[in-house]
C-alpha cells in the first residue's frame, strides 16, 4: 500500500513538474487581446503562428499539412489527443477507417470499440465572415491544450480530436479589411470581392463535386483518412430572436439515410443543447425553430449524412461589433423548437465565443462517454448499407408512397376493392382503411428497387468526362472498380476500362444519391397553403448533371473488377494519335476538345470549326492541321482525347480565335460569376476579364469586348430598375473603402447600362445571359414573354403563385436544337438544372424576327431529380433561344447551364459561344 502511494505521489509530482514546464501561451500573450474581446479580429497569419507555436510547446498537439488554398496559403489538421493516444495515432486512425468501411466481422468491431476512440472533428472558418465560427477555433484548441480539470484531461484521454480551419484565406481577407479602419465604429467585413477567391459562400455548396482544393482536402481527410464518428461545422447567424440554432433539425430527412443517424444525431443534439441550459446559456433553437433539414447532400454538415457520419451544423450570433438579441415576440413563448428562450439583450462577442467552446465541450464529453457506441453504430451503419446493397431492397420514398394512394383510390372508384378487403382493412387501420396488399403491390415490383450497382462503359463518346464524374465520387470515399478484360453483365458487352460502381458498399447512400433521382415529397406550410423552400437543392443527382451514359444493374453481377485503391484519382486512358498529312478532328461532343482547342490556339496553331458532320466527327468539331500534331499527341496523352485522322481537309470549315470574353461581377462579388471565372480557367479560356457597372456605362464595348457574360444576376428586373441576384446592393460609400476598389462600384441601371449594352450587341458584340439576367431580352424589347403566369379577370398576366407553381432547384429534361452552333456538341435530349428558373414563349412573329429557340420542354412532366409543383405549366415552354439585336447576338439560357461548376453536360452551351471567327 505504502508503494502505490509513494508511485501515485511520485506520478502526480512528475504530471505537475510537466504542466509546469509546458507552459501553453494563451491566446492574448500571442495576439494581444482575448479571443472575444470587441472590435478584435485575428488574421490567418497571426493565427497560424499561434497553431504553430502551440504545436511546438505541447505534446497533446500534432500538428501535420493537409494541403493548400486556392491562394497557395498552407492549410493544417491539428490533431489534439492526450499523449499516450498520439504515440498510436495511426492505430486510431486505421481503426476508425474499418468503422466506416464496414468490411470486418461484428466480432471484430465490437471488440475495436472499446480498443479504438472516437475520432471528433471540429472546424471553424468555412465562411470567413462568420468570424465567431473562425476565432471559437482558435479558443477551443487553447483550452484543450491547456486546462488540466477532469473532465478536459478525459476527453484528451478518450477522443481523438480534429481542429480544422477551412478557409484561411478567407479570414486572412475579412480580419485585414476589418481591421484596417483606426475608428473601432468604422469597422465591417464589406469586403469587396468574394472571401474565397473563387465562391465566396458556395465553399460549402462542394462537398460532393469537390472542385475546390479546399473542399477536396477536406473530403480526403473526412472520408478517405480519419473518417470521423462526428463532424461539427460551426457557422453563423442564428434565426432573430435566438442565439443559435442547431440540430435536431426540420424534416424531410432524405430517404436513403439510415436512421441509425438520425437518432444519433438527436443523442448528440440531446447533449449539447442540455449543457446550455446547465450552465444558463438561453436561446438554442432546432426543430421548427430554423430552417435547416437533412434532405441535401453537399454541404460541409450534410455530405457526412451520406457517409454515416454524424454530422452537425450550429448557427450562432455575435461579432466582434457589439450588437443586441431583438425582440421578436412569438420567440418567447417556450416550446420544442426554442425550450428555453432568449430575452432582449445586449450582445458582445465574448459570449458567443462562450457559448461556442460549450458546444464544442458538449460534443466532445459526449463523445468520451459514449465513445465504443459512436464506433459500432458507424459500423452497424455500414453493414446495414452494405447487406442493402446485397439484397433485394425497396426504399420508403415518397413517389412509392404515394403510388400506393393513387392505386388504391383508382381501384376504389372503379369498384375493384373487394368489401371483405375493405372490412379487414378497417380492422386495423383507422386511415383510408387500404388494405396490406396495396403495399405488397409496390414492395415488391421488381422494377421498382433499388440496383446492385451501376456501370460506366468506357468505350462511351466523351469517356474522359465520365473519368471526372469518377474521381468525384473517389474524392468522397466511393469504392471504385475498373474492368481488367472485357466483360459481359444482363446481356451487354462492356470494354476494359470500364468502371464499376457495386451498391454493396458502406457509403451506399452517397452512392445512391449520385446516380439515383432525389424525390423530394410535396412539402406545404399547410393543405393548400405556400410551399415549404428546401434548405438547398431538392434535387442534384450527379451523373443527371454530367450527362454520362451508365448502366443501372438490377441483379447481383461481378466480373473481372479490380478495386481501385481509396482515394486513388483517375486520369482518362492516354490515347495513340494516328498519322495524316490532312490534319485530325476533335469532337464537339467531347468536353476535353475544348481544352486541347484553347492549348492549341495559345500555341499559335490554326484551328477551325467545321459546319457540318466529317469523316466521323459532328457539326462543330474542331478541326486541327497536322504541325498540331505534336501538342495533340501530349494532350492525347493526358486528357484522353482521341483525334480523328481526316482523310482531307475538310471544306466547310471556319477559323477561329478567342472570344476577348468579359465577366460581369460587382462589388462583394457574385458566386455565379466566381465559378464561371473558376470554370473558364480549368479549361483555358484565358482571354477574359472582369467586367464591373462603371465600365458598362462609360460605353465604347464593342472595341474591347466579343462577348459579355451575365451569370445569374446583375441584371434588373424590367418592372424595379432595381439591382438583382448580386451581392452588395449598392455598395460602401467612396470615402470608406480604398481607390484600388472604386472601380466596383455600382448597379447595373436601365437608364445608362442598358442603352451601352444595347450599342455592343447592335454594333456586332455577343450578349449571353443566364438565369434572372436573361431579363436583358426583355429590356432589349425582344418579341418574347414570361411562359410562368397567369392572366386574371381584367386580362393582366400576373406571375403564378406558389401554390400553383414551385420549381426549387432540380433537374428537368429538355429538349436541345443540335443543329444551331450554340447547340454543337449536345445531346437531343439534356438534363439541366432548374431552381424556379425563367422560362420563355415567343410572341407572335418572333421567329420571322430571327428569334430561335435552342432548348424548350416537352409535353410530359420534365422532372428528374427533386420536385417540381405544377409542371403543366412548363408543357413546351422555351428554356433556352437566341435572337439576333442589330449585328450581333442575344443568348437567353433559363436554366443554371453552369450550377457550382457542375453540371458538365451543359457547359458547351457556353463554351461554344466563346469563340469567334478569325
Amino acid at each position: 500500500m505504502l508503494r502505490r502511494t509513494t508511485l501515485s505521489l511520485l506520478a502526480f509530482i512528475l504530471v505537475g513538474m510537466q504542466v509546469f514546464a509546458q507552459h501553453i501561451p494563451s491566446p492574448k500573450e500571442h495576439f494581444g487581446f482575448t479571443i472575444g474581446d470587441d472590435y478584435k479580429l485575428a488574421n490567418y497569419t497571426q493565427t497560424e503562428a499561434y497553431f504553430k507555436k502551440v504545436a511546438a510547446l505541447s505534446d497533446r498537439v500534432k500538428m501535420e499539412l493537409a494541403g493548400k488554398t486556392s491562394e497557395g496559403r498552407d492549410m493544417h489538421l491539428i490533431i489534439v489527443s492526450s499523449p499516450e493516444n498520439l504515440a498510436k495515432i495511426d492505430t486510431y486512425k486505421e481503426i476508425s477507417q474499418k468503422f466506416a468501411r464496414a468490411e470486418i466481422s461484428e466480432a471484430e468491431a465490437k471488440e475495436l470499440s472499446l480498443a479504438g476512440k472516437p475520432v471528433v472533428w471540429i472546424d471553424g472558418g468555412l465562411h470567413a465572415t462568420e468570424v465567431v465560427a473562425t476565432h471559437q477555433l482558435f479558443e477551443t484548441f487553447y483550452q484543450l491544450v491547456s486546462r488540466n480539470d477532469p473532465e478536459n484531461l478525459r476527453i484528451l484521454d478518450e477522443v481523438v480530436i480534429l481542429l480544422f480551419h477551412c478557409n484561411p484565406d478567407g479570414q486572412e481577407l475579412v480580419s485585414n479589411w476589418y481591421m484596417q479602419q483606426q475608428d473601432p465604429l468604422k469597422r465591417n467585413k464589406n469586403t469587396p470581392v468574394l472571401y474565397h477567391k473563387y465562391v465566396g459562400h458556395d465553399n460549402n455548396r462542394d462537398f460532393y463535386m469537390n472542385n475546390l482544393m479546399e473542399s477536396t482536402v477536406i473530403s480526403r481527410l473526412q472520408y478517405i483518412d480519419w473518417n470521423p464518428q462526428i463532424i461539427y461545422n460551426h457557422h453563423q447567424s442564428a434565426p432573430a430572436g435566438a442565439v443559435v440554432a442547431g440540430p435536431p433539425y426540420r424534416d424531410p430527412f432524405n430517404y436513403v439515410l439510415d436512421p441509425v443517424l438520425m437518432t444519433g444525431i438527436d443523442g448528440v443534439a440531446a447533449a449539447m443543447i442540455n449543457r446550455l441550459n446547465v450552465e444558463k446559456k438561453p436561446g438554442y433553437t432546432r426543430l421548427s425553430g430554423s430552417v435547416f433539414s437533412t434532405w441535401w447532400n453537399g454541404g460541409l454538415r450534410t455530405a457526412p449524412y451520406y457517409h454515416n457520419s454524424i454530422g452537425i451544423l450550429t448557427e450562432i450570433i455575435g461579432d466582434p461589433t457589439p450588437s443586441s438579441v431583438p425582440l421578436i415576440p412569438e420567440r418567447l413563448i417556450p416550446n420544442n423548437g426554442t425550450p428555453n428562450p432568449v430575452t432582449p439583450q445586449e450582445w458582445h462577442f465574448k459570449t458567443s465565443i462562450d457559448y461556442s467552446v460549450s458546444l464544442n465541450y458538449a460534443i466532445l464529453d459526449y463523445a468520451s462517454r459514449f465513445g465504443d457506441e459512436l464506433l459500432f453504430n458507424m459500423y452497424t451503419m455500414g453493414r446495414n448499407s452494405i447487406e442493402r446493397g446485397s439484397t433485394d431492397y425497396w426504399p420508403l420514398k415518397p413517389s412509392y408512397v404515394a403510388k400506393i394512394e393513387s392505386t388504391f383510390e383508382a381501384d376504389k372508384a372503379a369498384n375493384k376493392v373487394a368489401t371483405e378487403q375493405l372490412e379487414q382493412s378497417a380492422r386495423y387501420s383507422a386511415r383510408d382503411n387500404i388494405p396490406a396488399s396495396y403495399f405488397e403491390k409496390v414492395f415488391s415490383d421488381p422494377v421498382l428497387r433499388d440496383p446492385r450497382g451501376y456501370i460506366i462503359p468506357a468505350d462511351q463518346t466523351d469517356f474522359p468526362r465520365a473519368v471526372q464524374f469518377v474521381n468525384a465520387l473517389i474524392k468522397s470515399g466511393i469504392l471504385i472498380h475498373k474492368a481488367t478484360s472485357d466483360f459481359t453483365v444482363a446481356g451487354k458487352s462492356y470494354p476494359a476500362g470500364s468502371y464499376v460502381v457495386k451498391a454493396a458498399q458502406a457509403f451506399r447512400p452517397h452512392v445512391l444519391d449520385m446516380f439515383e433521382p432525389q424525390d423530394h415529397p410535396n412539402d406545404f406550410e399547410y393543405p393548400g397553403g405556400p410551399p415549404v423552400r428546401p434548405y438547398d437543392a431538392a434535387g442534384w443527382t450527379l451523373a443527371y448533371q454530367f450527362g454520362i451514359d451508365y448502366d443501372r444493374i438490377q441483379d447481383a453481377f461481378d466480373g473481372p473488377f479490380e478495386a481501385v485503391p481509396y482515394g486513388q484519382i483517375q486520369a482518362p486512358p492516354a490515347q495513340t494519335v494516328g498519322k495524316s498529312s490532312a490534319g485530325f478532328l476533335l469532337s464537339s461532343e467531347v468536353n476535353n476538345s475544348f481544352v486541347a482547342a484553347n492549348k492549341l490556339l495559345a500555341a499559335g496553331i490554326n484551328v477551325s470549326r467545321i459546319q457540318e458532320a466529317y469523316n466521323g466527327a459532328p457539326a462543330g468539331s474542331f478541326y486541327v492541321p497536322a504541325n498540331g500534331l505534336a501538342i495533340l499527341q501530349k494532350m492525347a496523352d493526358t486528357l484522353g482525347i482521341k483525334p480523328i485522322p481526316a482523310s482531307k481537309k475538310p471544306g466547310n470549315v471556319t477559323a477561329i480565335k478567342p472570344s476577348r470574353i468579359a465577366l460581369f461581377d460587382s462589388y462583394g462579388g457574385s458566386m455565379p460569376s466566381g465559378w464561371v471565372r473558376w470554370l473558364l480557367e480549368q479549361y483555358h479560356f484565358d482571354t477574359f476579364s472582369l467586367i464591373f457597372p462603371q465600365e458598362i456605362d462609360k460605353g465604347n464595348l464593342i472595341d474591347k469586348y466579343d462577348i459579355i457574360l451575365f451569370i445569374g444576376g446583375g441584371i434588373p428586373p424590367v418592372s424595379t430598375g432595381d439591382a438583382a441576384g448580386m451581392r452588395g446592393g449598392r455598395g460602401p460609400n467612396l470615402a470608406d473603402i480604398p481607390e484600388k476598389y472604386h472601380h466596383m462600384i455600382g448597379n447595373i441601371t436601365a437608364e445608362k447600362s442598358i442603352p451601352q449594352l444595347k450599342a455592343f450587341v447592335e454594333a456586332g458584340g455577343t450578349l449571353f445571359t443566364v438565369g434572372s439576367s436573361t431579363a436583358l431580352a426583355y429590356h432589349l424589347g425582344l418579341p418574347v414573354k414570361n411562359a410562368l403566369v397567369e392572366v386574371d379577370k381584367d386580362g393582366r398576366e400576373r406571375p403564378l403563385r406558389g401554390e400553383q407553381y414551385y420549381a426549387p432547384g432540380s433537374i428537368h429534361q429538355v429538349i436541345a436544337d443540335t443543329t444551331d452552333p450554340a447547340g454543337w456538341g449536345m445531346p437531343e435530349t439534356v438534363s439541366v438544372m432548374s431552381s424556379n428558373s425563367p422560362v420563355f414563349k415567343l410572341e407572335e412573329g418572333a421567329k420571322s424576327q430571327g428569334v430561335k429557340p435552342l432548348a424548350w420542354y416537352g409535353d410530359s412532366n420534365p422532372l428528374l431529380s427533386g420536385w417540381v409543383w405544377g409542371a403543366d405549366y412548363l408543357k413546351n415552354g422555351i428554356t433556352a433561344f437566341s435572337a439576333p439585336v442589330g449585328k450581333g447576338k442575344l443568348y437567353a439560357f433559363g436554366p443554371e447551364i453552369t450550377f457550382r461548376a457542375q453540371p458538365h453536360g451543359t457547359f458547351k452551351w457556353l463554351f461554344n459561344q466563346l469563340y469567334v471567327a478569325k
